[in-house]
């Protein structure tokens, strides 16, 4: 039995909440941004490891020739046990630990992105200490906004990340000096589940500003790092499974002034692996309230914090029922108010034990996830 892409018949005996991952569209997708990435042997892509920390996922990322960014010393661990090339992971954060860093350090990675005058000058000390050369990429703070939620732009003057764009000749004269610091670049993130070209056309813009200033200052420019922020359609996941990559790549190949032999890193996170993923829930119970309907599930904001924490859109589809469509209230049994779903969302007509999927889960999903309430984590099913 089918619904849509899922297997019902092999998901109807499975314990509840559980994460399904769609591995063939995971293996689409990293095959269309290999494709977009023809022409341009300059360009890598970095996958972002805190939105989908799956050994599987990780290793057929790996295995399909993609680089690593990474935002701890878990997930630089993580990244090379699943066969990321050291030289090919970026790592990034502005609170490294000095285990992290010596860390990271040991394992040869090919790139720390640096966040501040302080960090940079903790891994000139441990990196002399240690006798090393490491090598380094400013995280440039451009004060741009971005079409999204507030709580994923990373690239405002009020944000926590990066060195902001004035601050960067003086940051970058302390780098050059420093004997145990090799500088390689500059790196830019402006946020998550961007939609809108135009915010990295603006990326792109001050991005050439600052290059062509910082050359003019005869100070070196190096590679170029921009990020990722591809957003998804969450609305539609059975008619657009995948990211609109096309027109991503497009922008920065236009509206990028790269020059020659300078390489050009992207770390993409959300867009190559929320698509993928399902958060399955089985119905609990159907409550019927004063003046709406509640279908209350075994998932929970355990499973996924998104709609809690963002007010996050996830389509919502009963995939055992084909009875004619009522409006509910999706809710956890978490015992906290803001445990919901979704509101006044329409399913076809909900029962106990009908088995409903969560969709787009397979970013920020898994990864998420916690033990709140003394919930277990869930498992996990991979469909080949």
């Amino acid at each position: 039995m089918l619904k849509g892409s899922f297997p019902v018949d092999r998901l109807l005996g499975r314990k509840t909440p559980f994460y399904f991952y769609d591995l063939p569209l995971l293996d689409r997708t990293l095959d269309v941004v290999r494709q977009q990435l023809e022409g341009h042997p300059s360009w890598q892509v970095h996958y972002a490891v805190k939105a989908n920390a799956h050994p599987e996922i990780l290793r057929r990322i790996a295995a399909a020739g993609y680089g690593a960014d990474c935002v701890s010393g878990g997930e630089v661990e993580r990244a090379v046990r699943a066969g990321f090339p050291p030289e090919s992971i970026v790592y990034a954060g502005v609170g490294k630990s000095d285990d992290e860093i010596r860390l990271a350090m040991k394992h040869g990675i090919g790139r720390f992105n640096v966040e501040s005058v302080a960090e940079l000058e903790v891994i000139e000390e441990i990196a002399g200490s240690e006798g090393r050369v490491v090598p380094v990429s400013l995280r440039v703070n451009p004060d741009i906004g971005a079409h999204t939620h507030a709580n994923i732009t990373t690239g405002l003057a009020e944000n926590k990340f990066g060195i902001h764009h004035s601050m960067l000749e003086e940051a970058l004269r302390e780098a050059v000096e420093l004997p145990h610091i090799r500088f390689c670049g500059l790196h830019f993130h402006i946020g998550s589940q961007i939609l809108d070209m135009s915010d990295f056309v603006a990326l792109c813009n001050r991005i050439n500003v600052l290059t062509d200033q910082l050359e003019r200052h005869r100070l070196p420019v190096g590679d170029l790092n921009v990020g990722g922020g591809l957003g998804i359609n969450y609305e539609h996941p059975n008619h657009l499974p995948v990211a609109d990559f096309k027109s991503y790549f497009e922008t920065f190949a236009r509206h990028l002034h790269v020059r020659p032999g300078q390489a050009v890193h992207f770390e993409l996170g959300r867009s190559l692996v929320a698509p993928c993923g399902t958060l399955m829930t089985r119905v609990l119970y159907v409550k019927q309230g004063l003046t709406r309907q509640f279908a209350i599930v075994d998932a929970s904001m355990t499973e996924l914090i998104r709609p809690a924490l963002y007010h996050a859109y996830h389509r919502i589809e009963n995939l055992t029922s084909d009875e004619p469509e009522e409006l509910y209230d999706v809710v956890g049994p978490v015992c906290e108010s803001s445990d919901v779903f979704a509101k006044g969302v329409s399913l076809d007509a909900c029962r106990r034990g009908d088995l409903l999927a969560i969709r787009s889960t397979g970013a920020y999903g898994e990864s998420m996830a916690s033990c709140y309430n003394s919930r277990p984590l869930p498992g996990s099913f991979l469909f080949e």
